[in-house]
């Protein structure tokens, strides 16, 4: 779809019919097509075309081409049911007049719209939108100061918003449909209550290996020469061993690699690499300019970038893309599915108390607190139950609430005169009766997974990438939300039927490793050493302190507390999360400052000009 073309060898497509006209920009081969009176353009890849059937196109026909033969015969929606992909799709029919958006099921390609006096303008980046004078580069004031002053959990609790006030994004599995310029959004799939499985452990691991193996097999068809991320931990180790069985041989693998050890994963990397991996390719990161990457991120980005995990992702990106491969597959919803997070423990002991398995509950509180027992994140029965209050409605089944502390915690930071975060309020969504489905629900289509799929995807395409993330394969998704939570966490231990179900695939040390390190970076010391300099410079900036976002006198204060908390090694929560926010939000309101001046100058020039021509 229609790209800002920073990469000078891409190359652009375009048909029009009718009242419409779409193009295609990239470095691969087009996927536009018209046929008749209906034109289609697609962004990113389908997996079961062969299932489906070619549908009257032959075997080398575009997927664009493909996909109008199938809206001719099944109509658009039911088309979208039959797909399984990491796919945007749009597709006009000048016969109807009608255009459609489209998304896949859990969101793995962007796509976004703006309405114009002119028409409907769509792209997959919202920098191609901002090209058109009609669509105002201005800030979503809500979207800036959630980012600035919350969690970034809530970014994309309104999924259908963006980062601008004049453009809106496609939600994942919505259709969106124009017809005479009214647009009418649909969801095409969605998780409902199912009745749990009631195969046994070891029956379920062989059925979750299998669909995991054939998510890994129907994406690696799609690549000639794929990467893989690799970390300590279960995720990106599982999707690279399957793809290891589904090949035959070992395979290349990227790590993020920190001579700070506090997220470093190397030495439990290196146990894993024997077995699997053909040449390891560890990437320092360290030695950067930080200001400088993280404007080149939101420049590539068209947005702030959620956390500091995507720079790491994003130099490892540059590395995969040097080294000669075309596609990276990396572990992204491996924690949702398997309830891998430390805070879904807390909704499981509340599914727990309600069936009225105390007994139960009491040993996987002690197991809790025997595994994961942390100095500042205390594990014990009242750190349980407190946290069950804070974040459970114990009095309605399934019901979960916004914590309070995370989301608030930085409201002080933003001023009540550029927005007033007391009236954000998020929505939760509550399809189950069990907490923790509901939890891992939220997680995929409005807090963890929307901002991490978009980032790695802008990620990759910044250094023409491709990617996929096996466990977000919509089979998986169903399967997984149908199994019995205690085959998720047992015995203080997450991921249990993944374990299972990878026995004689993983290596025995990553299969049965507890500890969780998480992919990450050591922004604490970026912003207390070796980047404060440049980060106080920022803050004390005419710029930053005019443009009245932030309250200035709290920011320094909160810059002073994580300064002397990592100093001291004090037991205590530093800030570095939200001064990665602070900087990344600073840096994109520059980069749309430096838009918003580009435009204006090219308007007087315009204008100079009609008027020099009378």
């Amino acid at each position: 779809m229609a790209e800002v073309s920073v990469h000078p060898a891409w190359r652009s497509v375009s048909e029009a019919t009718g009242l419409a006209s779409m193009s295609w920009c990239g470095s691969k081969c087009p996927n536009l097509a018209k046929v008749g009176d209906v034109i289609a353009v697609v962004d990113g890849h389908v997996f079961n075309r062969q299932e489906i059937g070619e549908s009257g196109v032959g075997p080398g026909a575009s997927t664009a081409e493909w996909l109008i033969c199938l809206y001719r015969a099944f109509g658009f929606e039911k088309t979208m049911e039959k797909l399984a992909g990491d796919v945007a799709v749009a597709l006009y029919d000048a016969g109807s007049g009608q255009l459609w958006l489209v998304r896949d099921r859990v969101g793995h390609r962007p796509l976004y719209y703006a309405e114009t006096p002119l028409g409907i303008a769509f792209a997959s980046r919202p920098g191609a939108l901002l090209s058109i004078p009609d669509v105002p580069a201005e800030p979503n004031r809500r979207f800036a100061a959630v980012f600035a002053g919350s969690h970034y959990r809530y970014i994309d609790n309104v999924p259908d918003e963006s980062p601008y006030a004049g453009i809106r994004q496609v939600p994942a599995a919505t259709i969106v449909c124009f017809t005479n310029g009214t647009g009418r959004a649909t969801r095409y799939w969605r998780l409902t209550e199912q009745p749990e499985f009631s195969e046994s452990e070891p029956e379920l691991a062989v059925w979750y290996r299998d669909l995991l193996m054939d998510a890994v097999q129907r994406r690696l068809a799609c690549f000639d020469n794929p990467a893989f991320t690799l970390s300590g931990g279960m995720d990106s180790s599982s999707v690279l061993s399957c793809a290891v069985e589904v090949t035959g041989r070992k395979l290349h693998a990227f790590s993020s690699v920190h001579s700070d050890k506090t997220y470093d994963e190397s030495g439990d990397i290196r146990s894993f690499l024997d077995y699997k991996v053909d040449v390891w390719h560890p990437i320092p990161i360290e030695g950067f300019d930080l200001f400088a990457t993280v404007r080149r991120m939101v420049a590539a980005h068209d947005e702030p970038v959620a956390t500091a995990t995507w720079l790491s992702h994003f130099l490892l990106c540059q590395a995969v893309r040097e080294a000669g491969f075309n596609a990276l597959f990396g572990g992204l919803g491996g924690d949702e599915l398997n309830a891998g997070e430390y805070e879904y423990f807390i909704f499981h002991f509340a599914d727990l108390a309600r069936a009225g398995r105390h007994d139960e509950l009491t040993h996987e509180i002690e197991q809790w607190a025997r595994h994961h027992d942390h100095p500042i994140y205390r594990k014990n029965r009242v750190a349980a139950e407190e946290a069950i209050r804070r974040m459970t409605n114990e009095t309605q089944s399934g019901v979960v609430i916004p914590d309070g502390r995370r989301l608030t915690r930085y409201y002080p930071a933003v001023s009540k005169d550029y927005y007033d975060l007391r009236t954000f309020q998020p929505v939760l969504d509550h399809p189950f009766t069990s907490w923790l489905k509901n939890r891992t629900y939220q997680d995929i289509f409005r807090e963890t997974a929307p901002c991490c799929l978009r980032a790695e995807d802008r990620d990759c395409a910044a250094f023409d990438l491709d990617h996929a993330d096996p466990f977000f394969d919509h089979r998986l998704v169903e399967f997984m939300f149908r199994v019995p939570s205690h085959m998720k966490i047992r015995d203080g231990i997450t991921k249990r039927l993944l374990r299972e179900a990878m026995k004689g695939i993983l290596p025995e040390e990553t299969r049965t490793r507890i500890k969780k390190t998480g992919w990450n970076a050591p922004a604490h010391l970026w912003f207390s050493k070796t980047a404060l300099t440049e980060l106080q410079d920022l803050m004390h900036s005419r710029r930053f302190i005019e443009r009245g976002l932030y309250d200035f006198a709290e920011v320094q204060r909160l810059l002073d507390e994580h300064v002397e908390i990592v100093e001291s090694g004090a037991a205590r929560e530093n800030h570095m999360m939200f001064l990665w926010q602070l900087v990344n939000m600073e840096l994109w309101l520059q980069h749309v400052d430096e838009l918003q001046t580009t435009r204006a100058a090219a308007v007087k020039v315009s204008t100079t000009g009609r008027e020099g021509g009378r």
